[in-house]
């Protein structure tokens, strides 16, 4: 097969391409971000439903390495790594959970849940890592000398990195803002034998050390600047499709914060159209903290012009970043899909969280920003009744249990618990065991 794909700038008007397994995050002609380009007309050798037919028939199969719900897709992904190379963890494939009953709660009765969290390190971050190590490897094995790879991150994403990276047995460095990654964040790239650096500074403040770390090749940049990341991202919209049948849903929701994740779901639903998979494209709500917010504010002024801001301290700790790298791209599919930018306080972010949960749900703080920007988006009537949405859920509740618990005890600064259940402490008397469940059960406690 004569499938192939090629690293090319952003900026129309330099459109430079360079190799894959090239050392490069940035175009060398005009400084700007690159993207992955595929040879769409090779790809167009094969028609829509054959595509739909593979990838249905490679659907969680376990023939290596297409089981993976990235892999499945590799002729779309990166179909230069060598099936050798690939380092997989069986990543995606995440449960579409329909929240039914919470929608209908908050005026939305199609209402469905990506669970990307439900992934080996609990977080969508590993869609994108599998590639971008995949490459290394294959990299390393055509004898390049990379002798680590290293990230900025707020906690996911060094997860994820510390994890493939120790599975292909590549070392890895990671750089985290010290105090500001969760315990169960920071514990996973301990676990799996990385450097971890804690830096005085925030996000923004690793993100230029990490640069400067990585101008020496030696050292691979695996931040979301690196476009092979966000070939492996994009198949969350690959996934939402062929899930529903190969139908598109109305709206997307998604968290944002370096803003890689909206462009890997533009770009893969733009691909599924340019291959004849589906005929119409979902909108896109990028929805922020208020706290860290520099798209929202772009948003405002119709994205006339753009400017990072400093992250001040929020919940959603994943998405505290005040200059994301990839803003033009997600501008540019914000446009492309007609997109909605809106912002969620600590207050509404947490009480998003803690009513889904009501549902079945275990949300992290940064599904609870989604949600909250869904719920506002449907009181604005932006978002009606009789449509389709899927949120995206980015990572796992348990990765945020301090979060949950502190918001249950009422303990999280500038934040009033409106949801909240607490244990009752009872001793072993069965007359008072028996009233209180009682009260609970004869008041049928709501929340509303």
């Amino acid at each position: 097969m004569g499938y192939h794909a090629w690293f090319e700038c952003i900026n129309d008007n330099c459109s430079v391409k360079y190799p894959l397994d090239k050392v490069i995050y940035t175009c060398e002609k005009c400084g700007d971000l690159l993207k992955v380009v595929h040879d769409i007309n090779e790809l167009k050798k094969q028609s829509a439903e054959e595509w739909k037919s593979l990838f249905d028939k490679r659907y969680r199969g376990n023939v290596w390495p297409y089981g993976s719900g990235v892999w499945g897709k590799k002729e779309w992904v990166n179909p230069n790594i060598r099936d050798e190379n690939v380092v997989s963890l069986y990543e995606g494939n995440t449960n579409l959970f329909w929240a039914d009953r919470f929608g209908q709660e908050i005026g939305v009765p199609d209402l469905w849940i990506k669970q990307c969290g439900n992934s080996h390190t609990g977080s969508f971050k590993d869609l994108g890592m599998t590639v971008l190590v995949s490459m290394v490897k294959q990299m390393i094995s055509d004898g390049q000398k990379i002798h680590a790879v290293a990230c900025a991150s707020t906690g996911d994403t060094s997860a994820a990195l510390a994890s493939y990276c120790a599975t292909a047995g590549i070392p890895s460095i990671v750089f985290l803002p010290k105090n500001k990654v969760s315990t169960a964040q920071l514990v996973q790239p301990m676990a799996n034998g990385a450097l971890v650096l804690a830096l005085d500074t925030d996000f923004d403040g690793c993100m230029n050390i990490v640069r400067e770390i990585c101008q020496d090749n030696d050292i691979y940049l695996a931040n979301s600047m690196n476009s092979l990341r966000i070939e492996g991202q994009k198949t969350i919209s690959i996934e939402i499709v062929q899930q529903f049948g190969w139908k598109v849903p109305d709206w997307i929701i998604i968290p944002g914060g370096n803003l890689g994740n909206v462009s890997a779901l533009g770009k893969g639903f733009m691909l599924m159209e340019e291959l004849g998979l589906i005929n119409k494209r979902p909108r896109i709500v990028l929805a922020q903290s208020e706290k860290a917010n520099p798209l929202y504010l772009s948003y405002q002024n119709g994205f006339k012009d753009f400017s990072p801001i400093i992250a001040q301290k929020t919940l959603a700790s994943a998405i505290q970043i005040g200059n994301p790298v990839s803003f033009k791209k997600a501008i540019d599919i914000l446009k492309e899909f007609d997109g909605v930018v809106e912002q969620a306080s600590e207050q509404e972010l947490s009480d998003a969280a803690a009513w889904g949960d009501l549902f079945g749900m275990f949300n992290c703080p940064h599904t609870g920003v989604a949600l909250a920007a869904l719920i506002k988006l449907i009181n604005r009537k932006v978002i009606q009744s009789h449509q389709s949405v899927v949120v995206i859920s980015t990572a796992h509740g348990l990765k945020f249990t301090d979060f949950k618990i502190n918001y249950h005890e009422n303990r999280l600064k500038s934040v009033k618990s409106r949801y909240n259940n607490i244990p009752i402490d009872l001793p072993p008397d069965t007359k008072l065991v028996r009233q209180a469940i009682l009260e609970r059960l004869e008041n049928k406690i709501t929340y509303k």
